[in-house]
């Protein structure tokens, strides 16, 4: 794709490299500018382009630009269509690097999994610098209309940009004209716009203020959301729209609402007292005046005067806390949550002992007095952490002296579902190279008179039943009496990068090849594991480079291997993603599925990899038909082969949704067809207890049935409550 770029100077731009295809638009790197992106629609109107021009000629204030970091990813330039015509048909904008969406910091799991060390401090310090935003924006006339968490993205350092900024109402001060934003989330939208169709209604800032008090309450309240709890009503528990339209807000200390604090939920004392009156005048007062919601700049404040009153436990210096408090309210949480430690140690993280298994609860005991000692007042709004690696409602039945008891039952009941839920999801959520640790068996062998066979047996038998660690430990008693067995090298490799412990089973494979260089599942492996690296790397193409020249050692080795070729493809697809020459690499990988799936026609994998690179392909073909029709034919027949996939029924349910998508006659039965795909993604999904999938499954049909799968996530209700912690 060609598009006219008018500043500095005129300028044409080949748009090859597609990084992402939304309904509205889709993103291109841009040629020799590796800063910026291009944001093309697939449908340009006048009113974009007004839009557009509105906001180039009034940028709000970046509040970090002192620090050199984009808070908020405003438009640069317009670009134009190459026909002559002059219509804007998108627009530039800086390219975000390093940030990850705010949901994975206040999440409590995907922060330890993703960030250990960001602790109360950084959540502080996060909540600051988004309000500092928002204040830019405002002040520049700017509402942003649709606050949700997938616009807000997070640095480990707390620096916080907002994204999809052309999706912000925004207000010609030439013309007057107001170009509405159209969408909003339910949860973060104010009780007087609940219910109402958003492009219709002018946005203003007191709208926007709701959304930023829940974005704060679930940075400070481990991703509670504040009109969450325990229905103590008659009948279903209504949906957040209803409990934000009726001012139902779950810690109001002015009116009685028929809801209880969630038991693993933190105590609502925690909160600093300047921020506990911040919350009420935004959800209790502000429900009948929106006007006295406090302003972003009141949040600053607040928050600053918050920061100061930090002090740190004298048990885990990872603890910090306000100095209201007579003890650490973490350690007690801790306590309450089986030894997962909401904020663990330096210690800790280095014993990777954040990323085990809860361990039941015993006896319970009272906190040991802890001298607190002063956190260092911070100077600045804007802080970079230098050690960046990357009253209840009235009970309306009779027996009300069992609800304390039901209370109990309930919390452990969800803490038990929490227990299950990290031990489903711990080995197939952590993604980030500094918290690249390993679930260590607790349970040594004690036996020291056993063989090299007895180990390396044991180590087999773990490995089958996925006790990684407990297969890892086998094998290092077996190492331990021959050091020079490679194979032992290899499946010792294999279970570390199981447990995302890649730079362990780097080692491995590159010990196993030391060894004997032809071994040939080293090569194949080690590959895989130079692919997974190069997410982390800051040069991912000599991964790729080196990933490549060990699937063609392998191939040199036995030009008949299946996984060889499979592996290749997979990197080749990658790497056609960023490469100037994206079509010859898409046709080399589908060359080496092709291959694969001659040598092997039973191989479900070839295919539905095959199929992703017809889906890519297809996204800027002229002929997309074509190529969405192969892709849906490979995942068909990798169905055929295995029909319990669920990611081969996402895959071919999204793809079915977007020819839906383009007004063909069969956009009717494409939709149906999706539905059912995604259906059935989710249900295989949570059968085998693939949660990654099953969450992919169900956020998909909620955007091709537009929130009609109600009845799906009430099936789901109790794991999905447990999964975000």
């Amino acid at each position: 794709m060609q598009v006219l770029r008018c500043l500095p100077k005129q300028e044409i731009l080949n748009l090859n490299v597609s990084l992402g295809r939304g309904g509205e638009a889709c993103i291109y790197a841009v040629p020799s500018q590796s800063n910026l992106v291009a944001k093309v629609y697939h449908k340009p109107t006048a009113a974009h382009a007004y839009k557009l021009q509105a906001m180039l000629v009034n940028p709000p204030e970046n509040p970090t630009a002192n620090l050199g970091h984009i808070s908020i990813a405003w438009p640069q330039d317009v670009l134009r269509a190459v026909d002559g015509s002059d219509r804007i048909v998108g627009f530039l904008m800086p390219r975000i690097r390093g940030m990850r969406p705010i949901i994975d910091f206040y999440n409590p799991r995907t922060r330890r999994q993703h960030c250990p060390l960001f602790n109360y401090q950084y959540l502080l310090r996060t909540a600051r610098n988004l309000a500092a935003a928002f204040a830019a924006l405002h002040s520049s006339g700017y509402c942003i209309g649709d606050v949700n968490e997938s616009n807000i993205l997070v640095s480990d350092t707390a620096l916080v940009t907002l994204v999809d900024t052309d999706s912000f109402q925004v207000l010609d001060p030439d013309t007057h004209a107001v170009y509405r934003c159209p969408v909003g989330k339910p949860e973060f939208t104010p009780p007087e716009l609940q219910n109402k169709i958003f492009s219709q209604h002018d946005r203003e800032v007191t709208h926007d203020l709701f959304g930023l008090g829940v974005l704060i309450f679930q940075l400070l309240m481990e991703g509670t959301h504040p009109f969450s709890g325990i229905f103590q009503g008659a009948g279903e528990p209504p949906a957040y729209e209803s409990r934000i339209a009726s001012g139902h807000f779950t810690y109001s200390q002015r009116r009685k609402v028929p809801y209880l604090p969630t038991p693993i939920a933190p105590a609502w004392e925690i909160l600093h007292p300047s921020l506990q009156e911040l919350f009420l005048r935004c959800f209790e007062d502000g429900h009948n005046d929106p006007h006295v919601r406090p302003s972003a700049q009141t949040w600053m404040l607040a928050i600053a005067e918050a920061e100061e009153s930090l002090i740190t436990c004298s048990v885990n210096p990872q603890h910090s806390y306000n100095e209201h408090l007579h003890s650490c309210p973490w350690c007690e949480r801790t306590k309450r949550l089986g030894g997962r430690d909401p904020f663990p140690s330096h210690r800790a993280i280095a014993a990777k002992e954040h990323l085990k298994p809860r361990i039941p609860a015993r006896n319970r005991y009272n906190q040991p007095s802890q001298r607190p000692q002063p956190v260092a007042p911070l100077a600045t709004h804007f802080w970079q952490p230098t050690h960046s690696k990357k009253a209840p409602f009235p009970n309306p039945l009779k027996n009300r002296k069992w609800y304390p008891v039901g209370l109990c039952v309930l919390g452990f009941g969800l803490l038990g579902y929490l227990d299950v839920m990290v031990k489903l999801t711990s080995p197939v959520v952590s993604q980030n190279a500094y918290t690249q640790q390993s679930l260590m068996s607790n349970q040594n062998i004690k036996n020291k008179n056993l063989s090299f066979d007895d180990y390396y047996k044991q180590g087999h038998a773990a490995y089958k039943v996925r006790d990684y660690g407990r297969a890892i430990e086998n094998f290092n008693q077996a190492l331990e009496k021959e050091p020079k067995h490679a194979k032992a090298h290899v499946n010792r490799g294999n279970a570390r990068y199981n447990m995302k412990d890649y730079e362990g089973a780097l080692s491995d494979y590159t010990a196993a090849l030391q060894l004997n260089p032809r071994e040939l599942k080293a090569l194949v492996n080690r590959g895989n594991v130079r692919y997974m690296l190069a997410d982390y790397s800051n040069d991912p193409d000599r991964e790729y480079t080196l990933a490549i020249a060990d699937f063609n050692n392998a191939l040199r080795l036995n030009n008949q291997e299946v996984e060889a070729y499979i592996r290749r493809g997979v990197v080749r697809a990658q790497i056609a993603k960023y490469s100037g020459d994206s079509q010859q690499d898409y046709q080399q990988a589908i060359y080496d599925f092709t291959k694969a799936i001659d040598i092997n026609p039973s191989q479900p994998e070839a295919y539905f990899q095959r199929g992703i690179v017809h889906s890519q392909i297809a996204q800027y073909s002229n002929d997309y038909s074509r190529e969405y029709n192969k892709a849906i034919a490979d995942f068909n027949e990798a169905l055929r082969i295995n029909p319990k996939q669920g990611k081969v029924y996402l895959k071919r349910g999204m793809i079915h949704y977007e020819l839906s998508q383009y007004g063909s006659q069969n956009s009717e039965v494409n939709r149906s067809k999706a539905i059912d795909d995604l259906q059935t993604s989710a249900k295989v999904s949570l059968e085998q207890e693939d949660m990654d999938n099953y969450q992919q499954a169900l956020s998909s049909l909620c955007i091709v049935v537009e929130n009609k799968c109600d009845a799906l996530f009430q099936s789901s209700n109790v794991l999905d409550s447990a999964e975000t912690k």
